[in-house]
Formats: C-alpha cells, structure tokens, sequence
C-alpha cells in the first residue's frame, strides 16, 4: 500500500530519511533509497536543482565539490555531464518512481516560481500526489504552489521558526523546526492553528560549529532522539532513520 500524507496512521514521529538516508547508502541514491525503505522509514527525503540544460536532478549542493571534487556549479552543467561525474544521479522522475511506495519529501532549493508547474506536472503524472510533501523555502512560493494544486501537501522550510501562522494562512500543511528552535511552546503552536510538525535533525550545517546541537546537518545521538521525542512532533528527518525508529517502538505516539 503507498504512503498518503494526508492520512497518516500508526506511531508518530515518522521517520523521514535525510537525502534519501545519506548514512545508509551514497545521499539522493536509489541505494539509499532502498535501505530506507527496509529499515522502515516513512518517507525519503531528497533536494531539487536545475542542470544547465533544465534536467531537474537531485543534488544537495549548488556545486559538486563535496560529491566529486569538482568545483563546476550544477546550474551551469548539463545532465549528461553530471551523470558522467556522479553515474548514481536521479532525475525528479527517477526519484518519485524509486521511493515508491513510501513518501517522498521534496526539498526545491529553487526559489523561482516557474519551476513549481514542471515540478507538479512530474509528480501528478506519476499518481504521486498523495505521498508527495513539496518543501518549500519561501513564504512567497507557498501560494504560488497552492494556486497550482489544491491536493499537494506543501511543507514550509523557512527560516524564520515563528512564521508558522503566516506559512498556514498561506497555504502550507506542514512546517520545519530545526533541532535547535524545537520547543513543546513552538510545536505546539504551530498545531494550534493546523499545522503538522517536522524537527530536523543537526546542525544547519555540514561541519558543526560549537553549540547545540553538537552534530552536522542529518547527525544526531541517542540524547537528541530523547530530547526530539519529549517534544512529540509529528515527524523528524534524519540521516539514519534506524536511530529513531529504534527509540519510538519503546517510546512512540499515537497517531494526530
């Protein structure tokens, strides 16, 4: 049976795989994809850049530096470039049909409008809607994406953790906290006027600075996932979703 966002069952928070579950398999891969999925997580996360030739390919970075060494920015080479230098590259559509049957959460690190209509084209041409959660990083994009579809839950990754009513009277289903803006005063409010809740794990990060908490983006230990459950959101997305899951089946919550 696939995945439906907009009718979720069983023990809460679920666990969204952080690039598809980077600690699990090469990030934004179909391997990844597969691990999560047999670990049990509920949905896969992955990010959405345009290649110089408008292919929509899953890649974290604005550049592949990280990946491969090369500092050639996304935007400015070709898919089939980008294929030669990382062969496990996914398109949009090659990312909806590998995650399937769980959710796939969609993190567009794009901020222009006129990519949303091809992004939901791909997603209700593939019967995907229902386990689609398009993440968005700009308040202004929220009613663009709703005027475009009315059945796509929209997730809102903005910065500001105290814009959880402008993000629903804009249109939004769900809204991010980072680990370190997650209260039971926050999380709280936002379900006070509709919203669902994800915490994200780690710092904003790749390599962690002093605070808390003390680990990069996806990273997290057995304290934070105690922490992270006392605050009973409605998902947490991670780059290892076993360290959640493990914890929820002795502590989980019902279903909101």
């Amino acid at each position: 049976m696939s995945f439906d966002i907009g009718k979720i069952t069983g023990p809460l928070p679920l666990a969204i795989a952080h690039r598809g579950g980077a600690l699990l398999g090469p990030e934004n891969s179909v391997e990844a994809f597969e691990q999560a999925k047999a670990v049990g997580a509920a949905m896969v996360e992955t990010d959405l850049r345009l290649s110089a030739d408008g292919a929509l390919v899953c890649l974290h970075d604005a550049d592949l530096l990280r990946l491969a060494g090369d500092p050639r920015l996304v935007a400015e080479t070709k898919l089939a470039e980008l294929r030669e230098i990382l062969p496990g590259l996914l398109t949009l559509e090659e990312a909806i049909a590998a995650s399937a049957p769980i959710g796939l959460l969609l993190d567009i690190k794009l901020t222009v409008p006129a990519v949303l209509p091809r992004i939901l084209d791909a997603v209700t041409a593939a019967g995907a809607t229902t386990r689609v959660l398009l993440g968005l990083r700009s308040l202004d994009l929220i009613p663009a994406a709703r005027v475009l579809s009315q059945e796509i839950a929209i997730l809102a990754l903005v910065p500001d953790p105290d814009s959880h009513e402008q993000a629903k009277a804009l249109g939004a289903n769900w809204f991010r906290f980072w680990q370190s803006e997650a209260t039971v005063e926050r999380i709280a409010a936002a379900r006070a006027v509709g919203l669902r809740t994800v915490v994200m794990v780690g710092q904003s990060r790749s390599v962690a600075l002093v605070g808390y908490p003390p680990f990069p983006v996806g990273r997290i230990d057995a304290d934070g996932i105690d922490r992270i459950l006392s605050l009973a959101p409605d998902a947490v997305m991670l780059d290892d979703p076993r360290q959640l899951l493990s914890t929820r089946s002795v502590t989980a919550l019902s279903s909101r």
